[in-house]
């Protein structure tokens, strides 16, 4: 590995010890980045020269130190997840006229980030700073299809945490289950009138490094404004796709379904 870069390595051992439950052998870091031990042992020394890392000496293990603490909180003071999605949206009403939304998830809740409306467009609920049931937005079940199925289960074990506002949407953890595998298979979520009636609404997911969801795009119309849902689909998910490649992601490969899990039958609303 003697041709990579210096800060290349330095930033792989950043990496690594970020994805560690703790502390860890510098053997460990060596065989993680295919590096002799002495050299791992160089780098963490001048790694922890700067504080990026911190030596355990009783442990003889490393850890992240102080500094890769300060750059990740101030790459959150930075903003940067609403500073690179805003230009994105702020095109979408005006290519579309529709509203356009970004959202993220909060426990099973949508929380609304960004809101860019065209001129003289109705008045939504979704504002900036409003949550919503993840299971009734586009936006939350964007980002629900593409978590982990324990997850979901663990955030929907029963019907009790399943609530409605206008009578439709998933009411329980197996129509939820069938509705996140249909919209992960074809890339984008929809839903009409489930979160106001006369309103609906597409959604499209963006991924972090590890093919994460971290935020979804949506669109909002009238359910009679003459434009199909595909055709919503499609410019929010180029959205989707572009914010996943201002923030260094990746879009996973869909997963294989597996079998159906015994629970509940789902119902259609």
């Amino acid at each position: 590995m003697s041709h990579v870069p210096s800060a290349t390595r330095a930033l792989r051992v950043l990496r690594f010890l970020a994805a560690r439950p703790g502390p860890v052998t510098a053997g460990a870091v060596a065989r993680a980045l295919e590096l002799p031990r002495s050299s791992a042992y160089q780098l963490l020394q001048a790694m922890a020269a700067e504080g990026f890392v911190t030596h355990l000496p009783e442990e003889r293990r490393w850890g992240l130190g102080v500094a890769a603490f300060e750059v990740g909180s101030a790459y959150l003071r930075h903003d940067p997840l609403e500073r690179l999605a805003r230009p994105l949206l702020a095109r979408l009403p005006q290519e579309t006229g529709a509203t356009a939304h970004l959202g993220v998830l909060h426990g099973r809740d949508t929380l609304y980030l960004l809101k860019e409306r065209p001129a003289h467009a109705p008045a939504l609920i979704t504002g900036v700073g409003v949550r919503l049931p993840a299971h009734l937005t586009a936006s939350g079940r964007a980002l629900l299809a593409h978590l982990p199925r324990a997850q979901v289960r663990a955030l929907y074990p029963d019907t009790a945490r399943f609530v409605s506002r206008t009578g439709l949407g998933p009411g329980s953890p197996g129509e939820l289950r069938d509705t996140l595998a249909l919209e992960r298979r074809r890339g984008w979520s929809a839903e009409e009138g489930q979160v106001t009636e006369g309103f609906r609404s597409v959604a499209a997911a963006a991924f972090d490094h590890n093919g994460t969801p971290v935020a979804a795009i949506s669109l909002t119309v009238p359910q009679a404004r003459p434009v199909t849902d595909t055709a919503l689909a499609g410019r929010v998910r180029d959205a989707a796709a572009e914010l996943t490649r201002r923030l260094g992601g990746r879009t996973p490969t869909p997963p294989v379904e597996g079998p159906r899990e015994n629970d509940d039958a789902p119902t259609r609303t």
